[in-house]
């Protein structure tokens, strides 16, 4: 709607808050329930790597007795991979959102 080399006139800005307001109705809000669903979701991707990273740790304390402790080495790779799923989720859905605008 809006060429790039001058600033939008009003038209373009009440054209463009219209159509975003239509689709809106025309696909249904976004409740409350959709976003607890979300941080569910972002919850779930840094715990599950987090936990699997201990559960693995621990096992492998048990079989290997080192001086270095595999469980916290695991768990914090399992943190920072589930942080690194969840910021990438995230920036991908907020992709989305701005590129829907």
């Amino acid at each position: 709607m809006n060429d790039d080399r001058r600033p939008p006139s009003l038209a373009d800005v009440v054209g463009d808050k219209a159509a975003r307001k239509l689709r809106t109705r025309r696909e249904g809000a976004q409740g409350v329930w959709f976003g607890l669903g979300t941080m569910g979701l972002i919850g779930w991707s840094v715990v599950v790597p987090t936990l699997l990273g201990a559960a693995i740790g621990l096992w492998l304390d048990s079989r290997h007795v080192g001086r270095h402790s595999w469980t916290l080495a695991l768990l914090v790779a399992g943190l920072v991979l589930g942080c690194m799923n969840a910021w990438r989720w995230v920036a991908k859905e907020d992709r989305e959102m701005h590129h829907d605008e």
